[in-house]
């Protein structure tokens, strides 16, 4: 068994990763982007890394970028390096996990009551068949309308306000709320804007069900 530290075996197992070079995928990926965080993590650097695992620091790189596929040999020496168990190196390259990006000025409207009357809710992100994300809705108010629609639903509520000023009812409470403020609220109780106060007005809500 070759260890870590021979200059001879520093060389051909260089060269053996050198031959790889050609196509990268995405255990590639996953294995570079774990490398990079449990050294960051550590502290220390790619010259550092490449001291403790016996390897050249154009190798480490060309792992960090995912430029290489490594052999079984790299694996271990990496983990020995960074001190964790080789099975850290794979994690998140078994699954796909679903995410939602939306541009500014993007995102799906939601009709909802009052969104007839300046009331507009953009919802920013959807995960789909899953009972327990959260809800993420842009809400834009641009006309004093007399319909304040009011909602109840199950699980919490987060509320940050970006620009302008309302009052935000909360079962028997109110809130004065303007930019930067924040309510964290149960979403079973009644709630929904009260009294608009300074045009226009948007903040974010983050529905958790």
């Amino acid at each position: 068994m070759r260890r870590a530290g021979g200059t001879g075996d520093i060389t051909a197992d260089t060269r053996a990763d050198d031959a790889d070079d050609s196509v990268t995928g995405k255990l590639e990926r996953v294995i570079a982007g774990q490398v990079r965080r449990y050294r960051l993590a550590q502290g220390i650097s790619a010259s550092e890394l490449a001291l403790r695992t016996g390897m050249s620091k154009a190798m480490v790189s060309k792992i960090e970028t995912a430029s290489t596929s490594c052999s079984l040999t790299t694996l271990q020496r990496l983990a020995d390096g960074l001190e964790i168990p080789v099975t850290a190196l794979f994690r998140g390259a078994d699954t796909d996990r679903d995410a939602a990006f939306t541009k500014n000025g993007q995102g799906s409207v939601t009709v909802r009551s009052g969104t007839q009357h300046g009331h507009e809710y953009r919802v920013l992100g959807v995960l789909k068949g899953r009972s327990d994300a959260i809800e993420p809705t842009l809400v834009t108010l641009t006309d004093a309308s007399d319909i304040f629609p009011l909602f109840q639903h199950p699980g919490t509520e987060f509320i940050y306000m970006l620009s302008g000023r309302m009052t935000y009812g909360h079962g028997a409470y109110e809130y004065t709320m303007e930019a930067g403020d924040a309510l964290l609220l149960e979403g079973e109780g009644p709630h929904g804007p009260l009294e608009l106060l300074d045009l226009p007005i948007t903040f974010l809500a983050v529905a958790a069900r």
